[in-house]
């Protein structure tokens, strides 16, 4: 399982750690990632995935996941994400003439 956000796609990066002696030390710098599930509205159901908490927020933010994945670039997105985010345009899509019949 690689250390990447499945929705923002931020992942390790590498620098140097400096002492006070100004001495430089190779160091990884890791993401906050957990395993959360979250609710998708459209698809009524839920969905585990494993992001950052920056990410989560984020998600919040925006107005849940649905309203998120609409904004995100397919770029960031993880295969998951965007089979999710596909399936979710889908169902928003369907749900959109109903909406204007009634």
């Amino acid at each position: 399982m690689s250390r990447r956000c499945e929705l923002t796609g931020k992942a390790v990066q590498y620098g140097n750690k400096v002492s006070h002696s100004n001495r430089k030390t190779r160091t990884r710098f890791l993401p906050n990632l957990v395993q959360v599930t979250l609710l998708s509205e459209s698809l009524e159901r839920a969905v585990r995935m494993r992001v950052t908490a920056a990410a989560l927020r984020s998600v919040e933010h925006r107005g849940g996941l649905d309203n998120f994945l609409a904004k995100a670039r397919d770029a960031e997105l993880s295969d998951g994400a965007l089979s999710l985010k596909r399936e979710v345009e889908k169902k928003r899509a369907e749900a959109a003439p109903e909406a204007k019949a009634a």
